[in-house]
């Protein structure tokens, strides 16, 4: 709550003053004596304008302002209304160690309470035809949406290259923590092997696309809703990125993995067993041509690095709008395409239900006889984000005292904003872009 008292004509238009804008003050007609004092919201010096996390945030400010009017003895009050759709601080992503298990997406209670009451409504009623695709069918609405999602991530792989040889990255050679930077960061976080002799020191290495895109691979599947994979037949079917096995059940059409196409919807003649239906009135399918050609990924031996600057700013903007569409394209083909995720491990299977492979070797498998634990899995499963410590200055040094006080982003971001392109504003939160670092260890002490 803001308060202002003033005189009886302090305001000449009203007390609520409205302030829209991207962190910039519009005008407001409102009207100050000039013996009065100021409205002030903020005490920083610049304002709110200055603050980083509303420079690019679309918000409303609303201002509140207590008016008393002596002659009619009316007092107003408004509160003070940010409005922002992201916040400006959030706490990183929760580090789980190999004796945890994850959690579920929806609580196990909520799942059964929902089934019974789906079971309630249903009760008496005729049974509706199960829509795709469930039933066996192609969802026609994703099927460019799938090209698209497979285009980017090649892109992105491709951008990826190119940057990586103008942007240092390291990775530890005894752990799977990255750090981007022209050096290493000093804090003692090694959790691999001999890290007590080196007292948590990292050994840093230089890194690959695969330290920064994480390769998250899944049994590819020549039917979808055919029988499960057994433990006997692990070796015989090929392994491909889970994210590519995704767009080929959505409806990309790869010569390499193939997988069958049904046009008619399935039969069922028990509660999980069902037959395909006849289709041999149908007319011979016709080969679709795509709407857009799908990518290829670029050699090692033909990637050109960017020549200036200029170059690497537009490529770094480039990749982060492909990160971006690869990730809410796989999060939308995701909520009609099931993609299951072990619990205990990172094992992750596209499909309606997990495969039968006792390849799980988390904490306690010999209990599960090397099962996996399935359950609905979530994006960052299937595209890992891979946090990385920001460098808010990449000319300057890390302190170890200072961990506190520096924020984390995704590896594909942190390596594009340091390549030129502009901070998203979903990452901001987790960055702390807003918190001031202190300059040395007694100065950080003072900090309440």
């Amino acid at each position: 709550m803001v308060e202002c008292l003033g005189s009886p004509n302090l305001f000449s238009h009203g007390p609520l003053a409205v302030l829209r804008g991207k962190g910039v003050a519009s005008p407001v007609n409102v009207s100050f004596p000039h013996n009065s004092q100021l409205l002030r919201p903020n005490r920083h010096p610049a304002g709110l304008g200055s603050l980083h996390s509303l420079q690019h945030s679309t918000s409303t400010i609303v201002l509140a302002l207590k008016s008393r009017i002596l002659s009619v003895k009316l007092c107003r009050s408004y509160a003070l209304v940010i409005r922002s759709e992201n916040p400006q601080n959030a706490d990183f992503p929760r580090y789980y160690s190999r004796k945890e298990k994850k959690p579920f997406p929806v609580p196990v209670l909520e799942l059964r309470r929902a089934a019974r009451e789906r079971f309630k409504k249903s009760k008496g009623q005729p049974k509706k035809p199960l829509p795709p695709p469930k039933n066996g069918l192609l969802v026609k609405s994703l099927v460019p949406l799938a090209y698209d999602v497979f285009n980017a991530r090649i892109t992105l792989i491709n951008n990826l290259k190119k940057l990586l040889k103008v942007v240092c990255v390291h990775a530890c050679s005894c752990c799977n923590e990255i750090h981007v930077g022209p050096v290493g960061h000093p804090f003692r976080s090694c959790r691999g092997q001999n890290a007590n002799i080196r007292k948590g020191l990292h050994a840093w290495t230089n890194a690959t696309v695969d330290d920064v895109v994480l390769p998250v691979e899944a049994y590819h599947l020549c039917d979808r809703l055919g029988r499960r994979i057994p433990h006997e037949e692990r070796f015989s079917i090929p392994r491909i990125p889970a994210v590519v096995e995704l767009c080929i059940q959505a409806g990309v059409n790869i010569p390499e993995f193939p997988t069958k196409r049904r046009r008619k919807p399935i039969i069922f003649i028990g509660k999980k067993e069902f037959v395909d239906a006849d289709e041999s009135e149908l007319p011979d399918p016709v080969p679709e041509v795509p709407e857009k050609p799908l990518l290829n990924e670029i050699p090692d031996s033909e990637i050109v690095a960017p020549s200036d600057e200029m170059d690497i700013a537009l490529l770094a903007e480039e990749t982060l709008r492909a990160w971006e569409k690869m990730r809410r394209g796989a999060n939308r083909l995701m909520k009609m395409y099931l993609v299951r995720v072990c619990g205990y491990c990172p094992e992750v299977h596209v499909g309606p239900s997990g495969h039968k492979a006792q390849n799980c070797g988390a904490h306690k498998h010999q209990q599960r006889n090397g099962q996996h634990g399935w359950q609905a899995a979530v994006l960052d499963d299937l595209i890992p984000p891979r946090y990385v410590w920001h460098v808010p200055d990449v000319n300057g040094p890390m302190h170890r005292e200072l961990r506190n006080f520096y924020g984390q982003a995704p590896a594909v971001v942190e390596l594009c904003i340091q390549a030129g392109a502009v901070v998203p504003d979903e990452y901001k939160s987790t960055m702390r872009l807003d918190v001031g670092i202190p300059s040395d260890l007694q100065e950080a002490e003072m900090v309440v």
